[in-house]
């Protein structure tokens, strides 16, 4: 039991340290997940037009032998006035219990209504049941058919293609050392997301693709 023990407080240590976010890299990786995902075409070209937020989690990682956790650092960008703010620094976690040896890697795509963004400026998310929804795929679906009745639609892509995808027992946190890293020590995540900050220049690849894929 000792040894059991030591194993998963080292294996969590060790995960924590391999899940600090690089900013530009996160950036990056995001740009190339909504350049897919708008090749693809599988996400409604309308409900991305009605999304007031878009979240993005890139080779987020599932794994584990005793208790099956998943991490994943990422970028969501909102609409304001002027276009898609400033993206701030996000994570995602949650857990299982049970037996899942090695490690799946899948994008994660959130898309958010007004509700999702009040809410995920709070700083810390609970997903439940009621908060988030698989959402629709193909260009016949449409907002609808869930009306946003749920503040976050999901959708992962692990083998090629997006799907509408289930994240309810996830958690949703404000990375507040890699916006004040990137952004300064006042800025907030509210502050990024209303577009009262310029985006600096490692966020121009994702703000591009994510104007062209979500339109106007």
């Amino acid at each position: 039991m000792k040894r059991l023990l030591v194993f998963v407080v080292c294996a969590a240590t060790l995960s924590g340290m391999a899940f600090a976010a690089d900013a530009e890299k996160v950036l990056s990786a995001a740009a190339q997940v909504i350049s897919k995902m708008s090749s693809t075409k599988e996400i409604p070209s309308q409900v991305l037009k009605s999304a007031k937020c878009v979240a993005v989690i890139p080779r987020m990682a599932k794994g584990g032998f005793i208790v099956g956790a998943k991490h994943g650092n990422g970028v969501v960008s909102c609409r304001t006035s002027t276009g898609w703010s400033a993206p701030g620094f996000i994570s995602m976690t949650g857990a299982s219990i049970g037996l899942q040896a090695g490690a799946v890697e899948q994008d994660i795509v959130l898309l958010m209504n007004n509700q999702g963004k009040q809410e995920l400026e709070g700083g810390h998310w609970d997903l439940g049941a009621e908060a988030v929804a698989a959402g629709p795929t193909g260009e016949a679906a449409s907002t609808a058919e869930t009306g946003w009745k749920a503040p976050v639609l999901s959708y992962s892509n692990s083998g090629g293609a997006f799907a509408g995808f289930d994240v309810g027992g996830s958690k949703l946190s404000v990375d507040q050392d890699t916006i004040k890293s990137t952004y300064g020590e006042s800025s907030t995540l509210q502050a990024l997301l209303e577009g009262q900050t310029q985006p600096t220049s490692a966020a121009e690849p994702f703000l591009s693709a994510l104007k062209q894929a979500a339109a106007h």
